[in-house]
């Protein structure tokens, strides 16, 4: 690892205090977003890392796993046992998948896939700031950051480190809540100066694998309903089938395959594409 890396039982540094310094934009990347939720538990990373597969049938594609509590995404691509390689230059090169997305996470840098996290709030940002930075992303199109839960400390510090975010995409749940939940993470991207490219509802309605049946155990419709409150827009739900569970157990992307749940996937990238496009210019 390149010199200064953080060490596990490395004594935590001082707090960062003052402004974060200014980044200056990930060399070759066009497009750089953000996947956010209000709270844990949303299905972020599902929603993020499917989003990224989907993305690289037509661009070049990095994925980003910036959640050093639960680094998800490298099993969800079935690279888990891989570890991360340094360049010449000493800068960290992403794993490379079979699904075209190269993915950098915390998870490659530990130990083991259980090993906890036990770190300070500076040494998390500390850690990040050193993870985030010495990426060597080369030419891509797009860049999918799969951020911290919620809107503490850890999304905070990821939002200062990355440079020229394009935007944010939002995740929810079909509940009542699910209003409150968009609203803190509108108002961290407020915050932040982020625009919020579009509200996407996970577990919409339990598909029974059975009869195919659609059981809405969390109310229905609560993220379009938030999208529309908040006049950001809605790209569109993802329903709970078991599917998703057992494919992102095996390491395999649901977008990845030809069914409803691909379809699903690719028509909220498609809406994001769409949206991304009345705003900005996609090369």
């Amino acid at each position: 690892m390149p010199t200064g890396t953080i060490k596990m039982n490395q004594p935590p540094p001082q707090p960062i205090i003052g402004p974060p310094p200014k980044s200056t934009k990930y060399k070759g990347v066009k497009h750089t977003i953000m996947v956010m939720s209000g709270k844990g538990g949303v299905g972020k990373s599902t929603i993020s890392v499917n989003l990224a597969v989907s993305l690289a049938r037509n661009y070049r594609v990095g994925l980003i796993d910036a959640d050093i509590n639960g680094p998800d995404d490298p099993k969800m691509l079935g690279v888990s046992d891989e570890k991360v390689d340094v360049n010449e230059e000493g800068k960290i090169l992403p794993v490379k998948t079979k699904y075209n997305v190269d993915v950098i996470s915390m998870g490659f840098l530990l130990p083991t896939e259980d090993t906890a996290v036990i770190w300070r709030g500076a040494l998390r940002h500390k850690a990040l700031q050193q993870f985030l930075e010495d990426v060597a992303w080369g030419e891509r199109d797009f860049v999918i950051m799969d951020m911290p839960p919620g809107t503490g400390d850890e999304a905070l510090s990821v939002a200062q480190i990355v440079p020229d975010v394009e935007g944010v995409v939002v995740v929810v749940t079909p509940q009542d809540v699910a209003l409150l939940d968009a609203k803190k993470a509108i108002n961290f991207a407020s915050q932040m100066k982020l625009k919020v490219l579009g509200l996407v509802e996970n577990m919409s309605g339990f598909v029974c694998p059975h009869c195919g049946e659609t059981v809405n155990i969390f109310k229905k419709g609560g993220g379009e309903e938030a999208a529309r409150k908040y006049d950001v827009p809605f790209l569109g739900r993802i329903p709970l089938y078991t599917e998703i569970v057992e494919s992102s157990d095996n390491g395999v992307p649901s977008v990845s395959q030809s069914n409803a749940i691909a379809e699903a996937f690719n028509k909220i990238t498609e809406n994001l594409l769409n949206v991304m496009e009345k705003r900005t210019t996609i090369h």
